[in-house]
């Protein structure tokens, strides 16, 4: 195992990522895991911590909640894993367990193994956007998660959902997850019109919409039983905000349940009547089942239940390919991750 780190630290709110080079981990907790990272995922939220700050406490600080490795070395309570195993993991910002760094320690239950078929840099994208629709379904509409280990067994099973946002990481991981836990749901979503053939024939959902079409309501009611609309909204993009016309797809003798991923933005306004919960990845703790996400997600994979949710858009290696791919996320990127060799 090397001696050397190198960190690619942001000094403070604003600045540019500073590589930066300090001692390995030496110290590994019982249930700890030390991943050699060989590929990062960038991440919205990646962009919204360096350039505002958001939800950060302290500087300097070490970005990345996404990434793929090696084992390098396992705390001796570790049980799962071995050195050498191909891995993702779930990271978290701010010093020895963030993405963005050659060197990173995580909890053994934030790790999964990877199929000999993964490259890095398809599964280093795996990990947020799947949490986030776990959260999605099991908080966001209390859905029964059939694959999930302990996870919640009863709560709202519904027979149609529109997905807004649905070239997005956590629209495409959604449908995926809705269709595991709900195999008989008809599942709609919104895109632009050059994401609609992957959204309907790779993950697999029963219709896609433009999400600027002045008839997108007409044609979503259209497609559901009797043109009476969908039981639920998720809304993986916060879209709800600039274009409230599409509660009007609810069933206005259903549920009527809008699940709405927070952006960091302000809260969504909803119509009277309207069932809003606002749900977001660290909810995961309040979930029946929760910490046993990536055992469940390592088994989907494994069966091959679970599919890359977007192409991957390769941004280079190292520093360099980290500031080209958060430029171009501040940029607005839709129907693709963007991944960093390290």
């Amino acid at each position: 195992m090397a001696s050397q780190n190198t960190k690619y630290l942001v000094p403070g709110q604003g600045s540019p990522l500073a590589p930066t080079i300090t001692a390995n981990p030496t110290t590994i907790e019982p249930t700890e895991v030390l991943i050699r990272m060989e590929a990062i995922a960038i991440n919205p939220a990646d962009c919204k911590m360096i350039d505002q700050g958001h939800r950060i406490t302290s500087w300097p600080l070490v970005p990345g909640l996404d990434g793929a490795g090696v084992v390098e070395a396992i705390g001796d309570r570790v049980k799962n894993f071995r050195l050498g195993d191909k891995v993702l993991a779930l990271f978290t910002p701010g010093d020895r367990s963030a993405s963005y760094q050659k060197f990173a320690v995580v909890q053994e239950r934030a790790v999964a193994k990877i199929p000999t078929t993964w490259s890095f840099e398809d599964a280093a994208t795996l990990g947020v956007c799947y949490m986030t629709g776990i959260v999605a379904l099991g908080i966001g509409l209390s859905t029964p998660l059939p694959f999930l280990e302990d996870g919640p067994t009863t709560g709202f099973t519904p027979s149609s959902v529109l997905v807004l946002g649905g070239s997005s990481a956590l629209g495409a991981a959604t449908i995926q997850l809705l269709r595991l836990a709900v195999p008989n749901c008809k599942i709609l979503a919104t895109s632009s019109p050059k994401h609609h053939s992957y959204i309907t024939n790779a993950l697999g959902a029963n219709g896609v919409f433009d999400r600027n079409s002045p008839s997108l309501v007409m044609d979503v009611k259209s497609a559901t039983p009797e043109s009476s609309g969908v039981d639920a909204i998720i809304d993986a993009v916060g879209a709800g905000g600039a274009q409230s016309h599409v509660f009007e797809t609810l069933d206005p003798n259903g549920s009527k349940r809008y699940a709405q991923v927070w952006t960091g933005d302000d809260e969504i306004e909803v119509p009277s009547g309207v069932n809003s919960v606002l749900f977001r990845g660290r909810d995961l703790p309040n979930l029946q089942g929760g910490e046993n996400i990536m055992r469940a997600l390592q088994s989907l994979l494994e069966d091959g239940k679970y599919k890359l949710p977007l192409p991957v858009h390769k941004m280079g290696h190292g520093i360099d390919g980290l500031e080209n791919g958060l430029e171009l996320m501040r940029k607005g990127v839709s129907g693709e991750k963007l991944v960093v060799l390290i």
